[in-house]
C-alpha cells in the first residue's frame, strides 16, 4: 500500500490540471502561432512560465487505484499487477482466468 499522501498530492495534481488545461492550451496555442508578433508569443511563455507546475499534465503518476502503487501499471485496467493477481484470483474480475497446469 503507497502512503496516504503520495496518493493524495498526485490527487490534487489531477484537480489543478483539470482546472487550468483550457488556460494552459490557450497560452500554448498563442505561442505556437508564428503569425502573431513576436512580443505577444513571448508575454504568453512568461504567464505559462508562471503558472504552476504541478497543472502540467507530465507531473501526473499512473497509481494503481486499488493500493496506489506506481509501478507495474496496467492502462487498461487502472490497476497494479499485484492488485489484478490477488483480485484475479478471488475472481472479482470478469473474463480473468488464472492459468494452472
Amino acid at each position: 500500500m503507497a502512503k496516504t499522501s503520495s496518493v493524495e498530492k498526485n490527487n490534487r495534481r489531477r484537480r489543478l490540471v483539470a482546472n487550468q488545461a483550457a488556460k494552459r492550451a490557450a497560452l500554448k496555442e498563442i505561442i505556437m502561432d508564428q503569425s502573431k508578433p513576436l512580443e505577444e508569443r513571448f508575454r504568453a511563455q512568461l504567464k505559462l512560465a508562471a503558472m504552476p507546475r504541478n497543472g502540467a499534465k507530465i507531473r501526473i503518476r499512473n497509481r494503481c487505484e486499488v493500493t496506489g502503487r506506481p509501478r507495474a501499471y496496467y492502462r487498461k485496467l487502472g490497476m497494479s499487477r499485484i492488485a489484478l493477481r490477488e483480485l484475479g484470483n478471488l475472481g472479482e474480475i470478469p473474463g480473468l482466468v488464472k492459468s494452472s497446469w
